[in-house]
C-alpha cells in the first residue's frame, strides 16, 4: 500500500495546482494519473485566463459578468471567491516564468473574450493551456512532488455508513499501465478528484479520448451527489471533421461568422445585436445551429468563421496554431478562405458537488476543476473562466487538504442541503442492473483506514479477473458508440422531452449490454482495452446523470434549452439539479441557487448580448 498526507487523483492544471497548494502548506502529496501529467487535456487549452489585472477593471465586474454568463444559477460565494482570487494566481503563473503575450511595454496582454465587459482575458499566443500546464509542472518537479503517473485509478476507498455525510474517504485503488499491478493508496488528509471532462460520453467533443468522466462517476457511486449535470456547454467553434477546438481568441481578435448566404447573421439575425460574434457561447450556439437548421449552413452541417481581414503579421503573432489546426484537419489556409466551424460538446458546468473549499459532503474527499461543481459556471461558463477556475479552486482544495483554515464554507453540500425532492417521470428505470451496486463502499463496519482500502482492492482485483478471463461477450467499444450516438443526436444543444426518453433507454440498453461486456486483450500490462471497458461503465454513469437532469428541468437557461419550455423560469427553477446514487437507484432533489454575495445580493435580469 502507498501512503501520503494527500493524494491528488489527475495531473492536469487542477491537479498540479492542488499537489503545488497542499504541498506548500508542509503537506507528503502525491499525484495519481492515468496520463503523464503534461499529455493532460488542460494543454488543449488555447484561448485564455480571464482575471482584473488593470485599473480600470475590478473583480468585482468580473464577479458579475461570471454571474450574468451562467444565466443565475452560479453561487455568488464561488464566483465572488474566484474573482478576488484570480488576479492573484495569474501574478504567480508569471512569476513562476508562464511565458505570457505581452504589450509593447511589457505588460502582459489581455483581448476582449465573449461575455466580458472589459477585455480582462490574458493569454499566451493559441497555446495557453499548454503552456500553463508545463509551468506547473516545473513546479511539482522543482518541489519533489511524487507522480505516479500512468496508473489509473478506478475506485475510491469510502467507508459505507448509511448517510453519505458520515462517510470518510481513506484513499483509492488504482491501476498500473506498466506492470499490472493492482495497488491500494492510502491518503491520511484528504483525497483530491482532479479527473477532467466528460466529452467522450458524446461523439462530437472538444475533449481528449481520455476524458471519460471518470471522477464524477466514482464520487458519484460512492455517494456524493452530482450537480447540475445537465449544463453541458457546446462550443460554436469546432472543426466539423473531428471536433477539434478552434479557439474563442480567433472572435476576441475580431473573427466574424458568416453563413451560406455570405450574411454576418450575428448581428444581421438579431441573435446578438450588440456583442455580435463575442456574446457567450451558448448564445452563438445556438445561432448557429438555427441557421444551420433554415438552410442557410454550408453543406447542411457548418457556418464559416473568416479572420483573413485580420492581416497575415497578427495572426503569425496570436493566432498561429489556428492556422495549422485549420490545415492538418481541414486543408484549410486561414489567411486565404474562412474556416468551418459547427458547435461541439466543450465543457461540463455541471459535476461533483463541492463548496468553495473544495470539500464534498463526504469527509476527506475533495475535487476541483472541471470535474467538480462550486457552481461558479452555473448554466454557461464565459470563455477563458476555465482555466482561473481550476487554478483558484485547485489551490483552496489543496490547501484545505493540507490544513490550512480557510473560514467556513457558505454552500451547503450533501443531502443536508436538500430543499425539495423531485419524481421525474422516466420511461425506464435509471441506475444500476438489480440490487444495489458492488462498486459503492466497504462495509460500514470496516472504520481501519487499512482495513477499507484493502477491502477495495480485492474487490477490484477480483473485477478485473473476471474482465480478462472471461473468453466472450459484448465489446465496450461497441456499448460506448451507442452511449455516444444517442447523447449526440438526443441530449444536445436543443432537447425535447421524447429525445431525453429515447436516450434514457438507449443508455438503459447499453448499460444491460455492458453487463456482458469482456476485455478481448487478457494481458495484464499496458492493457489500454481494459482501461476503455472500466471508462465505458463510468460514461454510462455520467450520460444518463445528464439526460436525468436535462428532462427534469423544465425551462431554458444558459446552455439548457427545452423545446417545450422556451422560457427562463425564474420564480420555478433558480435552483440546483441534484443527483444522488442512493445505493444503485438515482434519486433527484433540488438546492437553491445562493445569489446573496459579500456585499451584494445578485437579482436576475434578462441576459442579453
Amino acid at each position: 500500500m502507498y501512503e501520503h498526507d494527500v493524494l491528488v487523483i489527475g495531473g492536469g492544471g487542477a491537479g498540479l495546482r492542488a499537489a503545488i497548494a497542499a504541498h506548500e502548506e508542509g503537506a507528503d502529496v502525491a499525484i495519481v494519473t492515468k496520463l503523464h501529467p503534461v499529455r493532460s487535456h488542460t494543454g488543449a487549452a488555447e484561448g485564455g485566463i480571464n482575471a482584473a489585472l488593470r485599473d480600470a477593471d475590478s473583480w468585482e465586474d468580473h464577479a458579475y459578468d461570471t454571474m450574468k454568463g451562467s444565466d443565475f444559477l452560479g453561487d455568488a460565494p464561488a464566483i465572488e471567491t474566484f474573482a478576488k482570487n484570480a488576479p492573484d494566481e495569474v501574478i504567480n503563473l508569471e512569476h513562476w516564468g508562464m511565458p505570457f503575450s505581452r504589450e509593447d511595454d511589457g505588460r502582459v496582454s489581455q483581448r476582449p473574450f465573449g461575455g466580458l465587459s472589459f477585455p480582462r482575458t490574458t493569454y499566451a499566443g493559441a497555446e495557453t493551456g499548454h503552456h500553463m500546464l508545463h509551468t506547473m509542472y516545473e513546479q511539482v518537479v522543482k518541489r519533489g512532488i511524487e507522480v505516479y503517473d500512468e496508473w489509473y485509478v478506478s475506485r475510491l476507498a469510502v467507508t459505507d455508513h448509511d448517510d453519505p455525510e458520515d462517510r470518510v474517504c481513506h484513499g483509492c485503488v488504482a491501476y498500473d499501465i506498466q506492470s499490472g499491478e493492482i495497488g491500494g493508496f492510502r491518503a491520511t488528509g484528504g483525497v483530491i478528484l482532479a479527473t477532467g471532462g466528460l466529452g467522450q460520453a458524446f461523439d462530437h467533443t472538444t475533449n481528449a479520448v481520455a476524458n471519460t468522466g471518470d471522477g464524477p462517476a466514482m464520487a458519484y457511486r460512492a455517494g456524493v451527489p452530482v450537480e447540475d449535470m445537465e449544463m453541458i456547454q457546446f462550443h460554436p467553434t469546432t472543426l466539423p471533421s473531428t471536433g477539434v477546438l478552434i479557439s474563442e481568441g480567433v472572435r476576441g481578435e475580431g473573427g466574424i461568422l458568416y453563413n451560406g448566404d455570405g450574411e454576418r447573421f450575428m448581428f444581421e439575425e438579431g441573435y446578438a445585436n450588440n456583442e455580435g460574434e463575442l456574446a457567450s457561447r451558448d448564445v452563438v450556439s445556438r445561432a448557429e445551429l438555427t441557421e444551420v437548421n433554415e438552410g442557410k449552413g454550408i453543406e447542411d452541417e457548418y457556418v464559416h468563421l473568416d479572420m483573413r481581414h485580420l492581416g497575415e503579421d497578427r495572426i503569425l503573432d496570436r493566432l498561429e496554431n489556428i492556422l495549422h489546426l485549420a490545415e492538418d484537419f481541414e486543408g484549410v489556409d486561414g489567411l486565404e478562405e474562412p474556416m468551418p466551424v459547427k458547435p461541439g460538446q466543450h465543457y461540463a458546468m455541471g459535476g461533483i458537488e463541492v463548496d468553495e473549499n473544495g470539500e464534498t459532503c463526504i469527509n476527506g474527499l475533495y475535487a476541483a476543476g472541471e470535474c467538480a461543481c462550486v457552481s461558479m459556471h452555473g448554466a454557461n461558463r464565459l470563455g477563458g473562466n476555465a482555466l482561473p477556475e481550476l487554478l483558484v479552486f485547485g489551490a483552496r482544495a489543496g490547501y484545505h487538504a493540507g490544513g490550512r483554515d480557510l473560514g467556513e464554507a457558505r454552500i451547503g453540500t450533501g443531502p443536508s442541503a436538500m430543499s425539495e425532492e423531485e419524481e421525474v417521470d422516466t420511461p425506464v428505470s435509471p441506475g444500476a442492473i438489480g440490487v444495489g451496486d458492488e462498486d459503492v463502499a466497504a462495509d460500514g463496519a470496516l472504520v481501519d483506514p487499512s482495513e477499507v482500502i484493502g477491502h477495495h482492492v480485492t474487490v477490484e482485483e477480483q473485477r478485473v479477473t473476471d474482465l480478462l478471463e472471461k473468453d466472450d461477450g459484448v465489446n465496450h467499444a461497441e456499448v460506448r458508440a451507442d452511449v455516444q450516438e444517442t447523447m449526440t443526436q438526443n441530449v444536445n444543444v436543443f432537447r425535447s422531452e421524447d429525445n431525453l426518453k429515447e436516450a434514457l433507454e438507449d443508455i438503459r440498453v447499453a448499460r444491460e449490454r455492458y453487463q456482458d461486456v469482456y476485455v478481448r486483450d487478457p494481458s495484464r500490462t499496458f492493457n489500454t482495452d481494459l482501461i476503455h471497458t472500466i471508462e465505458t461503465r463510468n460514461l454510462i454513469d455520467v450520460a444518463e446523470a445528464i439526460t436525468l437532469g436535462a428532462l427534469a428541468r423544465e425551462e431554458f437557461r444558459g446552455a439548457h434549452w427545452r423545446q417545450e419550455h422556451q422560457e427562463r423560469k425564474d420564480d420555478e427553477w433558480i435552483k440546483h439539479t441534484m443527483l444522488s446514487w442512493n445505493d444503485g437507484s438515482p434519486k433527484l432533489y433540488y438546492k437553491p441557487v445562493v445569489l446573496e454575495g459579500e456585499d451584494k445580493t445578485y437579482e436576475p435580469k434578462e441576459r442579453s448580448y
